[in-house]
């Protein structure tokens, strides 16, 4: 069985194949034939060593991941072989708040991660795919899509309410869709004006392109008659936390997900002034992306995915992915 993994150091050119012995399941887990996987920046972050120093290596990488049943261990009753299932970002954290035990069973990182040919993954770390969705498409969802949900609902989002998104990565685009289908109206800023003209078809009611326009904070306002916007998926990081504490109303929410513009200084008054919720945002539990596909089956939508690179290119999708000129998901098939 091949897998890929990051060994002996970090670094892009550190990533290898590597074969390794069928995996077989033991009890309460799942034998999962992978057929397709999709890469987070995070990831990325993983194969340089910025997100752990300390990783365990070697470490098959790859947190999101899409397969079919092949066999089950002893005490499994919720799968079958042939059933058609997605891996959990964290295998321990099924319902409820998060814990510090959830928050160490990640895959791709804690544990050994999807991009290999055969994975064994908890019962309790799985959920069955859409039947409209393919593998590729489903394999978009464990991460990004789960943490786009996590923090449009748990910010209250809904009809009347008016979204901020940043960029069009695979957590803004999932927001995108998702904040559309809970009847929000979306903004949204972006470095590429071809992007945003992506988005305004996907049903953004308006966009900035933030390197002609670095005082977007004031662009929002002026489109919110000077209020602010009830939310802001913040995925910059500390370099546009501030531009969104402007951005958002006062009492309004912005869910703090990603570190795309690195590390910067924030002044944190603008936040108690305005009386704002800053809440940090790790992806999701396994009920969350259960009720995230039944929006998705309703709503009949379709995870956009920006290209599918075959598992032997996997190296080349990660250097797509760090480009940052994918629009969606850059997904890995098997």
């Amino acid at each position: 069985m091949k897998a890929l993994v990051i060994q002996s150091g970090f670094g892009l050119d550190h990533l290898a194949f590597e074969e390794r012995p069928g995996p077989v399941p033991g009890v309460n887990q799942v034998l999962v034939r992978v057929r397709a996987a999709s890469l987070n920046y995070r990831d990325l972050l993983i194969a340089k060593g910025i997100y752990n120093p300390k990783l365990k290596m070697p470490r098959v990488l790859g947190s999101d991941g899409a397969g079919e049943v092949v066999a089950v261990g002893e005490g499994v009753t919720k799968f079958a072989p042939g059933d058609r299932v997605a891996g959990c970002f964290m295998q321990g954290w099924v319902s409820g708040p998060i814990s510090d035990a959830a928050a160490k069973s990640t895959l791709g990182g804690d544990l050994d991660g999807v991009l290999a040919e055969q994975v064994v993954l908890r019962e309790e770390g799985l959920v069955s795919i859409p039947d409209s969705l393919t593998f590729e498409e489903a394999a978009t969802l464990p991460c990004a899509a789960v943490t786009a949900w996590n923090a449009l609902t748990g910010a209250g989002c809904g009809p009347g309410k008016t979204v901020l998104l940043q960029g069009t990565g695979g957590v803004s685009i999932f927001a995108l869709q998702f904040a559309k289908a809970l009847g929000a109206r979306v903004l949204i800023i972006s470095g590429s004006d071809e992007k945003l003209t992506r988005a305004f078809a996907m049903g953004a009611a308006a966009g900035t392109n933030y390197r002609t326009n670095p005082a977007w904070d004031k662009w929002v306002r002026e489109l919110t008659d000077g209020v602010g916007v009830d939310i802001v998926i913040e995925v910059g990081g500390a370099g546009t936390l501030d531009n969104s504490v402007k951005a958002v109303r006062i009492g309004g929410h912005v869910a703090l997900i990603g570190v795309l513009s690195g590390v910067g200084t924030f002044n944190p008054i603008s936040v108690l002034m305005k009386a704002v919720r800053l809440q940090g945002v790790f992806v999701g539990s396994r009920t969350m992306f259960e009720d995230m596909n039944r929006l998705i089956t309703g709503e009949s939508i379709k995870p956009v995915i920006d290209r599918v690179f075959p598992f032997a290119d996997t190296p080349a999708a990660f250097h797509h992915l760090e480009s940052g000129a994918h629009f969606g998901k850059v997904v890995v098939k098997m």
